[in-house]
């Protein structure tokens, strides 16, 4: 008998791949991390070989994993949207979604467009902010929904889409002698990254100026890749042209979660938004 890949076996496999986790993806597909356990093993029976290397702390994909998450991305997102166009039109309603500055190209370039080609009757507005103020937000009922970074243990019945563990960064030019005062490029008020910058180096002693405060991930960005001063930021946002400072105090691990409000809990069409943010989200 020939293999058949299980489209939930695949969704499964691309919720560990993405959050790192066998606990989280369980939470995110609403199964027992043994239930979670079971499709890995399915899907790596059919694969041929391991899928993930795994430690207590988190899973790493393994070349055969790599090669079946490049070449089932497709297959998922194609699944889906044959499933949405059997029922889109009937879906109607209004998402008021926050995404923080870091990721808000991502969401509305990649994920965005999935959702509404399969959903037209739904009518998005998209408000960009810092996650602390999209979380109040979000708790005022001003907003649906929303994606937002907060540190490990503030999940507060959000999904989790990604762990991450932020880290220092700097000009790969930029030489390792900072001098008695750190120069800073700084997120805007109420987000997490800017507490934990402060915060961090005042409890090791350090002394900083800042150099740039600004609520936009590209200006800061440019900012630290011109030379004039170092960040904290998503590792998987550094550009080639930046280099980790390993000598600053290692930063606290963050999640990047999904948000619904009290109000729009049992609302279908935000849950069709949360399951496309959960399959096509990445750091």
């Amino acid at each position: 008998m020939n293999a058949v890949l299980d489209i939930e076996l695949i969704r499964t496999f691309h919720a560990v791949a993405r959050s790192g986790r066998f606990k989280a993806a369980a939470e995110q597909l609403h199964r027992s991390p043994a239930a979670i356990s079971v499709h890995i093993q399915r899907l790596e029976t059919v694969a041929g070989g391991r899928l993930f290397d795994r430690d207590n702390q988190s899973v790493a994909l393994t070349a055969l994993g790599k090669r079946l998450l490049r070449s089932t991305g497709e297959l998922l997102s194609t699944h889906d949207r044959v499933l949405a166009e059997l029922h889109g039109p009937r879906l109607v309603g209004r998402i008021r979604l926050g995404v923080p500055d870091e990721y808000a190209a991502h969401v509305i370039r990649d994920i965005l467009p999935i959702f509404a080609a399969a959903w037209p009757n739904v009518v998005l507005e998209v408000q960009t902010a810092p996650s602390y103020t999209l979380r109040e937000q979000v708790r005022a009922g001003k907003l649906h929904g929303a994606v937002l970074t907060l540190p490990l243990g503030q999940r507060e019945g959000a999904q989790v889409l990604v762990a991450t563990t932020p880290v220092w960064v700097a000009a790969a030019s930029h030489p390792k002698n900072w001098g008695e005062t750190l120069p800073l490029a700084i997120h805007a008020a109420d987000c997490p990254y800017r507490s934990l910058m402060l915060e961090s180096l005042k409890a090791a002693g350090y002394t900083w100026r800042v150099v740039l405060d600004s609520p936009s991930s590209q200006a800061i960005k440019a900012c630290v890749e011109a030379g004039l001063a170092i960040t904290l930021m998503d590792r998987a946002k550094m550009s080639s042209a930046m280099r980790i400072v390993e000598e600053l105090p290692q930063a606290a691990e963050h999640e990047v979660l999904f948000l619904r409000s009290a109000q729009a809990q049992h609302d279908e069409a935000l849950e069709l938004l949360a399951q496309a943010i959960r399959q096509h989200f990445r750091l």
